[in-house]
């Protein structure tokens, strides 16, 4: 199932339910059918979320190369996509959202 994530500050952006599952794990905060994250909030979501991809990003780079290693069919160069990759646009969205002070809603 897809989830919109809407604010005044920045255009839409959709992902997956278990992608914005995740996400919000990160900052603190639970996929609801209905939800908000406040502009009080978004200091604390985006120090949070940039953590996560800094020891993602730390993790992928101690294991570069080593994914699918040995394994029959599967390139010793493959590595899958990272949290960076996949929280940008939401990170994007948070940043802006806190320029503005402006609330980011879900389920709308």
């Amino acid at each position: 199932m897809l989830i919109t994530f809407k604010t005044m500050a920045a255009p839409d952006v959709l992902m997956l339910d278990n992608l914005a599952e995740y996400l919000l794990g990160i900052i603190g905060k639970q996929l609801t059918a209905r939800g908000v994250i406040t502009p009080d909030e978004l200091p604390a979501a985006i120090q949070k979320l940039e953590a996560a991809i800094v020891t993602d990003k730390k993790e992928r780079a101690e294991h570069d190369g080593h994914f699918h290693e040995g394994e029959a069919g599967h390139d010793p160069h493959e590595i899958p996509i990272g949290l960076a990759q996949r929280a940008y646009p939401f990170l994007d969205m948070l940043r802006l959202a806190q320029k503005e002070k402006k609330d980011i809603l879900w389920g709308v």
